[in-house]
């Protein structure tokens, strides 16, 4: 099969907008709640129903009017995820303006384009670096009026200058778009060159939103529903969730800080959650160190065995054994259950994407107790185009068939296109990349997949990276960087072999799990940089990179491989904010490293 549509479920007023969505909630269920959120770290939840969360909406928003914020003006949101950015998203839509997000983790250059190209004309910080940062390259930026800061009272800044404008007005502005007018613009991370500004609709969000609320209902619509965002809010896979869950009527809050996201689960208890797949990689190898320490490496191992076992046996007509449901209960009461508490105790569900889970841990965490729904889409098409469905829609390894009102199809050199109510308008003032991107309604993702017979979209490259050996042999390095990174005592990798004899891999240790590692193994601490010359931990790379090979050819496989001295983060250029590796500027700035995998031939 080369193309899969799946059809729209729910059709929407063209002259609606998100004020609408809102308005909806509000009026349906006035009192119930729509958010929780802390009014100091370590605080308890406090709940706001959509009559409150909506007031709060209108005061910030009449503020905003106060201002000199008029319909279409930018504003700018640089922050980590809290409850403060969807109060201003919401916000900025009441006035009828466009919230444009800035990652936290911005340079000054990357401020400074965002700024001019977008035309901000205020900007709210979180943090008094983002304001610092901005300072660098404020005068160079000329529409921007004003800078505020939530960390210095942004927001009752915004309160104070609001009472002499009237609730008629604000009412007026709700109505103003349309589902054909911007909603958002937002900044592609880019592995390669300056971001674009993909511009995405009011109709992009409302439209797919209802349509997956219709669709995965049991996941995000049933009473009791609710989540905790702790991905950034500068991603379109949170907004979009942000959006999501108001027609949804779940219940949502926020996490700024990931080094408590265990206590924030613990005490929001969400029943769905979203995350990229090296969370759930991160918390796979901790709870296998965490039982290695404790003397318990054995029964956590055949505990993950048997959850796999029973996960994969779940897809058979007979589906599991009594003897395989009786170990499975034993392997829950053992392990299992304790890293459900790990998540809340109450999650059910989780919608992975950004990058392939595996079918491993897949098969894992659905044996567990926790159905990973994997999805895929790009900032272009507003986050997900496809995802897997509950139940029997399930096909674990795939990232599942179209949305409602959503077409994929597989070009002839196996590029994903995509089209429908997700696709995005256009590239802000930039129509040559528009042009190069979309073609009659079309969006040329980059990505390489196939459909299966049943519509199931499964993803096996990005088209640009595929690498081409001296031997003309094409090999898709996500294959083997996937396997690679689930191993414990690896961050990054990054697969290599253009035009070279051979497939090698360059290498970076975990910070954070080389230390578990080398205890679970009875060994005494050591710097990262010692244990990337320690046998124990060499031997243990070497089976990690065998166990992978298996997944390939031959002529695929990585034959040899270097550890890098430093490991590749948001913070030094080499990962983009949604952990996406810069290939291009890693090649670039280890060509050393490259070159010595190949200056001896690689052994059998």
């Amino acid at each position: 099969m080369d193309e899969f549509h799946t059809p729209l479920r729910i059709e929407v007023e063209p002259s609606n907008n998100l004020n609408d969505l809102l308005a909806e909630r509000v009026a349906a269920t006035p009192d119930r709640v729509v958010v929780e959120h802390k009014a100091q770290r370590g605080g308890p939840w406090i709940p706001l129903t959509a009559q409150e969360f909506d007031a709060e909406i209108v005061a910030v928003a009449k503020g905003l009017v106060a201002r000199g914020i008029e319909p279409g003006d930018r504003v700018g949101i640089m922050s980590h995820t809290r409850y403060e950015w969807s109060l201003l998203d919401w916000a900025v839509w009441a006035v009828g303006a466009v919230p444009v997000p800035l990652y936290e983790t911005s340079s000054s250059e990357q401020v400074l384009w965002i700024l001019t190209d977008a035309d901000v004309s205020v900007l709210i910080v979180e943090t008094a670096a983002h304001a610092a940062t901005v300072e660098e390259v404020r005068a160079d930026a000329p529409t921007l009026r004003e800078v505020l800061q939530l960390d210095d009272g942004a927001i009752e800044t915004i309160l104070a200058g609001g009472e002499s404008v009237s609730d008629e007005e604000v009412a007026r502005r709700r109505g103003l778009a349309v589902l054909s007018d911007i909603a958002t613009v937002i900044y592609t991370s880019g592995t390669t060159g300056r971001p674009k500004g993909v511009e995405l609709t009011h109709g992009n969000f409302y439209e797919l939103t209802v349509n997956a609320v219709a669709e995965l209902n049991e996941v995000v619509g049933y009473p009791g529903a609710r989540t905790l965002l702790f991905m950034p809010l500068a991603h379109v896979f949170a907004r979009f969730i942000e959006v999501l869950c108001i027609p949804a009527g779940a219940v949502l809050g926020h996490t700024p800080d990931t080094t408590t996201l265990i206590e924030d689960l613990a005490s929001f208890k969400p029943t769905f959650i979203l995350a990229v797949p090296r969370v759930f990689e991160k918390v796979y190898n901790s709870a296998e160190q965490k039982a290695a320490q404790g003397g318990k490496s054995a029964i956590f191992q055949r505990a993950a065995k048997t959850s796999i076992v029973y996960s994969r046996a779940l897809d058979t007509p007979q589906g599991p054994s009594l003897w395989l449901k009786l170990q499975h209960k034993v392997a829950d009461v053992l392990v299992l259950k304790r890293l459900r508490a790990a998540l809340g105790g109450n999650a059910r569900f989780a919608i992975s994407g950004g990058a392939p889970l595996g079918e491993r841990l897949g098969h894992f965490y659905r044996g567990l107790g926790l159905n990973v729904l994997e999805g895929y889409g790009l900032t272009e098409t507003t986050a997900p185009a496809t995802v897997n469905r509950p139940g029997k829609g399930t096909k674990i390894g795939t990232v599942g068939i179209p949305l409602p009102g959503t077409t994929v199809r597989i070009a002839a050199d196996g590029e994903i296109e995509v089209k429908g109510i997700p696709v995005f308008r256009g590239y802000h003032a930039n129509d040559i990349a528009t042009q190069e991107s979309l073609e009659n309604g079309w969006f040329r993702t980059g990505d390489l997949g196939s459909l299966d017979d049943e519509g199931y979209l499964r993803i096996t490259g990005r088209k640009k990276e595929i690498i081409v050996t001296a031997g003309g042999k094409n090999v898709a390095p996500a294959v083997l960087e996937d396997r690679l990174r689930a191993h414990p005592l690896i961050s990054q990798v990054v697969v290599v072999g253009d035009q070279r004899p051979f497939i090698g891999a360059l290498i970076t240790l975990d910070p954070e799990g080389v230390p578990g590692w080398l205890a679970a193994h009875g060994k005494p601490e050591m710097s990262v940089a010692d244990a990337a010359t320690d046998p124990d931990v060499l031997e243990s790379l070497d089976h990690a990179v065998e166990k992978a090979n298996k997944a390939v050819s031959r002529a695929e496989s990585v034959r040899k491989y270097r550890i890098l001295s430093q490991d590749l983060t948001i913070a030094n250029g080499y990962l983009t904010p949604k952990l996406s590796i810069r290939r291009a500027q890693v090649l670039k700035d280890f060509a050393g490293e490259v070159d010595a995998l190949y200056a001896s031939p690689a052994g059998d």
